[in-house]
């Protein structure tokens, strides 16, 4: 089982990841090219495992201390080769991602399975920017991850069966079940889910409802435990807005296309959750 794993991108997944790698015994190297970022995933940390323990009882079992002795916040990917596996967490943008995996395929072992945690970038195209393409996987982690049970698993054309299997292994020691899937621009989870925030947006755009009536159908109506408003605000509009242009890019078609409210948003850095304003105002 690996022991020390790298995790590639501090925002709100990387932190999440950190926590639940954390409470399963393991140690992290967490990398970002933002001090600042670092800094406040510090924070941040210390904050989830201090105040969700009611959440996840679980959580009461890390030290405080745990975020100094088992995690190391570094700048320098080079401290990837240290690692026996690697979390990529990095803005849904092809490019930056291809310049992470070619720094990658010069510093780590040709071995190291490398988990791709995208909602909707191609799998197959990430595996090409290195030399190794059977290594490289999808694992899409739900948030919080700490409290989630189920991952959507990518397999690209190259990924091996043992890739798979030790992907599987390394979850089931998270206490994760995963969900396999073939490789698809958005998967499953992000090919739906976005066509419901992004169409939710379009109804308040376009003055049919408030954003806190949308949700509310969802939840009430459907029985969601969140609205697709209230998901976009946790997921983060940036990455919603990213997520909609990759799926618009990748198959032409018009209902992916971007609600104006979203990306005035984003312009704003309304982002959500994140920044204490986007559909609804945080503390």
């Amino acid at each position: 089982m690996s022991k020390t794993i790298g995790v590639i991108g501090a925002g709100t997944m990387g932190v999440d990841i950190s926590i639940d790698l954390l409470l399963h015994k393991y140690k992290v190297i967490l990398l970002d090219i933002n001090t600042d970022i670092l800094e406040e995933a510090k924070t941040k940390m210390k904050n989830t495992i201090r105040y969700s323990s009611l959440l996840l009882p679980a959580l009461k079992q890390l030290d405080i201390n745990d975020c100094e002795k088992n995690v190391r916040y570094t700048t320098d990917i080079t401290e990837m080769k240290e690692c026996d596996l690697i979390i990529e967490n990095a803005t849904e943008d092809l490019e930056i991602k291809e310049g992470i995996y070619r720094q990658l395929n010069e510093v780590c072992d040709k071995n190291v399975c490398i988990q791709v945690n995208t909602s909707c970038c191609s799998i197959t195209r990430i595996g090409s920017f290195v030399d190794a393409p059977d290594r490289i996987i999808g694992v899409h982690y739900m948030n919080p991850v700490y409290l989630k049970k189920t991952t959507e698993v990518i397999q690209g054309f190259y990924t091996s069966e043992r890739t798979i299997e030790d992907t599987n292994n390394f979850l089931k020691s998270l206490g994760k079940a995963m969900v396999l899937v073939q490789d698809a621009p958005g998967f499953v989870s992000n090919r739906t889910s976005h066509l419901f925030m992004n169409e939710a947006a379009f109804v308040v755009y376009n003055g049919v409802a408030a954003p806190a009536q949308v949700d509310k159908i969802f939840r009430d109506c459907f029985g969601h435990k969140m609205g697709p408003l209230e998901t976009a605000d946790l997921i983060g509009l940036d990455t919603v807005v990213n997520s909609l242009n990759v799926l618009y890019e990748s198959y032409h078609e018009s209902k992916f296309r971007c609600c104006p409210l979203l990306q005035k948003m984003v312009d704003a850095k309304h982002l959500g959750k994140k920044t204490g304003q986007g559909f609804y105002k945080y503390k």
